[in-house]
């Protein structure tokens, strides 16, 4: 029986990865590897090392989450060292824990290397810590999306309990997000940020507010993070003048 190490492969730019993480890839018999890993990580592995693509993609073919527990079980029972590289951080809306529950059930050993997950990126990238003394003590990583057969969330009250919110995979239905947190109560003013690409040089950020991210969501592109919360309003009010009225601010 082989190893199958889990890896955050980070939000985007190959050298974002861990030192550990990049020694393992380096040395994988076996690399099964998520659609934004960048190619540029790709090429830290051996030449000899087989290459499996499993990615994720909204509304694009994706594979099936069945077939990589399998996978990566069948792996480890030919191959010594074993890469399942996650983009982020394999903890952080990643589905490691099917994966490790496969895993256990197989008797096959497994260690989780962590990364750096795409709100940490975003927020670097935006120039704005996500938690500031006297004005946010907590932040939420949150998703609206609902996966097939899975229970809605109230995913809504998580972001009005807390001071910054991080949405993942939300872009896609920022109309909706918009519309559930004003019906619940949360002001149309409230300042927004929407990122993607972060750490990459195609990156485009854009500061609006909650009422006019419907507008802003479409030209700032996918994959991308909706960043929400006080803690950026004055930055945005010093840097992006007319920045409530204008549905889009483009780096």
């Amino acid at each position: 029986m082989g190893k199958v190490y889990l890896i955050g492969a980070g939000p985007g730019a190959a050298d974002l990865i861990t030192l550990r993480g990049a020694r393992l890839l380096e040395q994988a018999d076996v690399v099964l590897y998520d659609a934004l890993v960048q190619p540029e990580l790709l090429a830290m592995t051996h030449p000899a090392a087989r290459m499996i693509a499993v990615g994720k993609r909204c509304k694009e073919v994706s594979t099936d989450q069945r077939f990589i527990n399998r996978s990566l079980v069948e792996a480890a029972q030919h191959y010594e060292l074993v890469v399942r590289l996650k983009g982020g951080d394999p903890m952080i809306f990643g589905r490691a824990q099917e994966e490790i529950a496969a895993l256990q059930a197989a008797g096959i050993a497994y260690e989780i290397v962590p990364g750096i997950t795409s709100a940490l990126a975003a927020a670097a990238e935006l120039g704005v810590s996500l938690t500031q003394r006297g004005l946010s003590r907590n932040v939420v990583f949150v998703t609206p999306r609902v996966g097939e057969n899975e229970a809605v969330s109230d995913w809504a009250q998580s972001v009005l309990v807390a001071d910054t919110a991080v949405l993942y995979m939300a872009s896609h239905q920022s109309t909706e997000i918009a519309a559930a947190l004003m019906q619940r109560g949360l002001s149309g003013d409230t300042p927004v940020a929407i990122i993607s690409n972060a750490s990459l040089p195609n990156m485009k950020k854009s500061h609006t507010t909650l009422a006019q991210l419907p507008d802003a969501a479409g030209d700032v592109g996918v994959p991308a993070l909706i960043v929400l919360g006080e803690v950026l309003r004055a930055q945005a009010q010093q840097n992006f003048p007319g920045w409530k009225e204008r549905s889009a601010v483009f780096a």
